[in-house]
């Protein structure tokens, strides 16, 4: 018997498109073609909780190019990423619906052109309701996020793993590069200053006032020296900003010693081990982030690939801590007790 056409087209119905790593059982991870931590690839934000983009732009690097290929790099890394987090007790990908949205089209000439096609999709993406995460890329691209990001939550706080604080002035008389990009966001109205919190910045510094206008503007600077001293401590400072509202958490890879990542444009001995890096993040849990990046990230100053892995291993820690944020406010919502029904009004 022919079907009749609502028949057939209710026969050919794909089923959910299932927002998960495919299974190594299935695929080994040495095999397929490479996505952000092995997910698929969707396009539509509207059907995930965070969609993880490429942003593939070193146009703003003041020293050694190449982060235009971390996405890349990062892509081919995550074939060893998992998702069971033990520190958070969770698996992010049993928590959060997340996929590879491809790379943001970038022009690699053009600073502003890229800035705004970033921008775009981080604003397609928050506006759909969901997280955007972003791969760099040098850290010019955060200014296209925050931008986004602040028009559709308010100014934001910000949390900055990074070895410079990236509110210097222009450079060959260029005001927009890596290195202003939090300075230009202050400027702009897009953060709340003294809810930035900037971690593992170090010297030595070109002159003595390069971090004044940070400082001026309420900026926490987390020297390197306070974290080697007393991470504990750190923790805990990073644990008082729950519920000072929404934020946007920035990893650039140059934060971490180059012995851990050699593979960045501005590359600073004296950073924080891999270790330490990774328990910060854990430090975030609680934390209302509406959007991240992880940045600086240059595969062809590391032939061993371990600033890819470590890109990779951060983007899911910071994907497992927002699970674990999600779950315990799941799970304080269903704690809370129910108020009493009023009894009916009887009538006279």
């Amino acid at each position: 018997m022919t079907k009749m056409p609502d028949e057939a087209a209710k026969a050919k119905k794909p089923t959910k498109l299932e927002m998960k790593p495919v299974s190594t059982r299935k695929v080994p991870r040495f095999a397929g073609v490479p996505t952000f931590l092995r997910l698929p690839v969707h396009d539509d934000p509207r059907d995930v909780d965070v969609l993880i983009c490429g942003a593939p732009f070193d146009g703003g690097t003041t020293f050694r190019p190449g982060a235009r290929f971390g996405p890349r790099g990062v892509r081919n890394a995550s074939a060893l990423t998992r998702g069971f987090h033990p520190a958070q007790g969770v698996d992010l990908f049993e928590q959060l619906r997340c996929a590879d949205g491809g790379d943001v089209a970038c022009v690699p000439m053009s600073v502003e052109r890229s800035l705004a096609s970033i921008e775009a999709r981080a604003d397609e993406i928050a506006r759909a309701g969901a997280v955007p995460a972003f791969v760099g890329g040098d850290h010019t691209i955060s200014l296209g996020t925050l931008r986004a990001l602040a028009r559709v939550h308010g100014p934001l706080g910000l949390v900055v793993f990074d070895a410079h604080s990236d509110t210097f002035g222009p450079a060959w008389d260029v005001d927009l590069h890596h290195g202003t990009v939090f300075r230009k966001a202050v400027e702009e109205g897009l953060l709340r200053p003294r809810d930035v919190v900037q971690l593992g910045i170090r010297g030595p510094f070109t002159a003595a006032n390069d971090l004044a206008f940070a400082r001026e503007h309420g900026f926490r600077i987390v020297m390197i020296d306070e974290i080697k001293r007393s991470l504990d401590a750190v923790l805990a400072e990073l644990a008082g900003l729950r519920d000072r509202g929404k934020f946007y958490v920035s990893f650039d890879l140059d934060g971490v010693d180059p012995a851990y990542a050699p593979g960045t444009g501005t590359p600073v001995p004296g950073g924080m081990t891999s270790w330490e890096a990774l328990t910060l993040v854990r430090g975030l849990v609680g934390l209302e982030i509406v959007g991240l990046d992880v940045v600086e990230i240059s595969p062809d100053h590391d032939p061993s690939g371990n600033t890819s892995l470590l890109a990779a291993t951060v983007l899911t820690e910071l994907l497992a801590g927002l699970a674990a944020t999600r779950s315990l406010a799941a799970a304080s919502q269903r704690a809370q007790p129910k108020a009493p029904k009023r009894p009916a009004k009887k009538g006279r």
